[in-house]
């Protein structure tokens, strides 16, 4: 009897992580949604520029490499022009919430029928720890080593926030992988997301909070209380939008 194993639609090569960095349980959750929904040998993922860059060898689909920022545009064209085939962007806070916020924010004006897997770590962590758009106020990385200063580097971006302000978007929600109830709850949105596409719903984006032990400085464990004790409290867990839930609530 198999109790746990992987799934197919993860590929053999060995992650190239740090310990304790949770990609590789978010790449697992979206490899699960891909084989729960049967949808691997018509999927297209579109790979962003970060710690993520290589995850084109780690999901068992067919993968696109965009430019730093801007894999919804990609996404958009394949689904355009490939409109029976399932689109989903895997990207980090530098990638999707700076270089590309342009390309994020107008993909969900215009509602675009793709699926966005958002991983916030709160950092840039391949290229060394600098500050990020989601940095918290006071928070040190290697470009503000006395602490993130709201008056000259202003607020975070709440990503989440930002799009449910919109029109466009069909299902926005922000989850966690801290703790195996919030990884539960997290495969339960990145399924939905993927659903709401196989069901032609429109634009979905799941924001998943992460942690970066190398670059924030911390153990594997520390990194995880930090993300609980600093990020959750700024970055409220919870479905920001979900049209067809609201509509039907309105009936």
């Amino acid at each position: 009897m198999v109790v746990f194993q992987k799934p197919h639609g993860l590929t053999d090569v060995p992650l190239h992580y740090c310990p304790g960095c949770t990609h590789g349980i978010i790449h697992r959750l979206v490899a699960e949604a891909m084989d729960e929904l049967d949808i691997e040998g018509r999927t297209v993922g579109v790979a962003s520029v970060g710690c993520s860059v290589m995850s084109y060898d780690y999901f068992n689909c067919d993968m696109v490499q965009a430019a730093h920022g801007r894999a919804p545009a990609v996404a958009t064209g394949i689904k355009r022009a490939l409109p029976d085939n399932i689109v989903f962007t895997y990207q980090g806070d530098g990638d999707l919430a700076a270089i590309g916020t342009a390309e994020t924010v107008h993909s969900a004006a215009r509602g675009e029928n793709i699926t966005i897997i958002f991983v916030n770590n709160a950092i840039y962590g391949m290229t060394g720890g600098q500050m990020a758009p989601t940095s918290l106020p006071g928070q040190v990385t290697q470009t503000s080593p006395y602490g993130r200063d709201v008056k000259t580097a202003g607020y975070p971006v709440k990503v989440c926030e930002l799009l449910s302000n919109l029109d466009g978007p069909t299902y926005l929600e922000r989850v966690s992988v801290d703790s195996p109830k919030a990884i539960k709850n997290a495969k339960r949105a990145i399924l939905k997301a993927f659903r709401n596409q196989v069901e032609g719903k429109g634009f979905s984006l799941v924001e998943v909070l992460s942690t970066c032990p190398t670059n924030w400085g911390m153990t594997p464990v520390e990194a995880l209380e930090w993300c609980r004790e600093n990020m959750l409290p700024y970055y409220p867990l919870g479905v920001y939008k979900d049209k067809f839930a609201d509509e039907e609530a309105a009936k």
